[in-house]
Parts: C-alpha cells; structure tokens; sequence
C-alpha cells in the first residue's frame, strides 16, 4: 500500500522482506559445502542430495547462484491456499496463516518460481487472500473502539499496514471520549 511521508510511520515492505529472510526454509543443495558461520549462526554442511534448512537469505542466495532448489513451505501450494481463501471470503474472522506468509511467499515466488508448482496460480490466490483480508482489516477498523480493537491472525504485513491509520484514529478516538477536566469553582467565581 502506497503512502505518502506523512504517513510513512511504519516499516517498509522491503524492510519486512529482509526480516523475514531470516525464517529457516529447506533446501537441496547442488554443492557440497562445509558447515559455514555467519553472525547469525552456522549452517550446514551442504551434501547433495540430502535437504538442510537454513535461512531464507542464504537459500536465495544459493539459487541464484544455482547452487540449490529451495523446498517450498508446507502452506505455498495451491490446495492450502484456496482453502484458505474459501475461509476468507466465507468466515467473517480471519484465517490462520504463517505470521510472515506475505513476505516469505513474494521472495520465493521472485527467486525460486521453478521450485514451485504452478507459481502463477499461487500468485493469483495470494493477491485474492491479500484483499480478502485487507477488506476484513478496513471493515475492523471502521468498528474501532476506543477500548481495544481485536483482530487475531493478521500477519506482520497486515499489522504494517494498519499502523500509522489505527495509531492516528485512535489518538482521535482517545481525545473525543476523554472526559472533560473538572472545573474549578473558585475560578469561576473569579471571572
């Protein structure tokens, strides 16, 4: 969702692509390669053909080099995903899916589209669970209460993108039901 500066309060798509590049995914490597160390931690051996998980970076990085083929998460195919969106258009609560399911599907989806079945349809049925949700996110904000707002399963992208509207709405929200500061009647009695 585009936004201008003003609004601009929360992290970026691509700053949330890049923390999500840390989750492990697994791989089957097309090198061997010894037990690496990098600051996040030590990953491998790499022994072809036996699958190894490491972290969404190193394997994007890997099969771009074409050193490895990424194994696609257990929820990135087509049957999961359209049961999922049946319950997004049928249930009025949001469905469960991965905190980071956005993220990680669009770098697997530019990266590695040969390691998935039918990448084109997974695409399609992400855009369409994207704005079934995004409805339902419009349509609790517009129910916001000034007491608490539940909307359970959102991911880290929904949450980003709501931000900077609930934070402002409910600055507003807050200020309109403050209660009035008592007076003080001494000070009446003196104007």
């Amino acid at each position: 969702m585009a936004l201008p500066p003003s609004l601009r309060t929360s992290i970026t798509p691509p700053e949330l692509e890049l923390v999500a590049s840390e989750q492990l995914v697994e791989i089957v490597p097309l090198v061997s390669m010894e037990r690496t160390a990098f600051i996040s931690g030590a990953y491998g051996p790499l022994r072809p053909p036996t699958k190894c998980k490491v972290p969404l970076w190193m394997a994007s990085n890997l099969k771009l080099k074409k050193k490895c083929h990424i194994v696609p998460p257990s929820w990135l195919n087509v049957e999961f995903l359209q049961e999922r969106l049946l319950r997004e258009t049928t249930d009025p609560s949001f469905s469960e899916m991965p905190f980071r399911f956005a993220e990680v599907a669009k770098i697997l989806l530019d990266v590695a589209p040969d390691d998935l079945q039918n990448p084109e349809k997974i695409r399609m049925l992400l855009k369409d669970i994207r704005e079934a949700r995004q409805a339902k996110s419009r349509e609790g904000l517009s129910k916001l209460d000034h007491n608490e707002l539940m909307l359970p399963n959102l991911c880290a992208m929904e949450i980003n993108e709501i931000r900077p509207f609930f934070v402002r709405g409910m600055s507003v929200l807050t200020h309109l039901t403050r209660e009035p500061a008592p007076v003080d009647p001494n000070a009446m009695e003196q104007m």
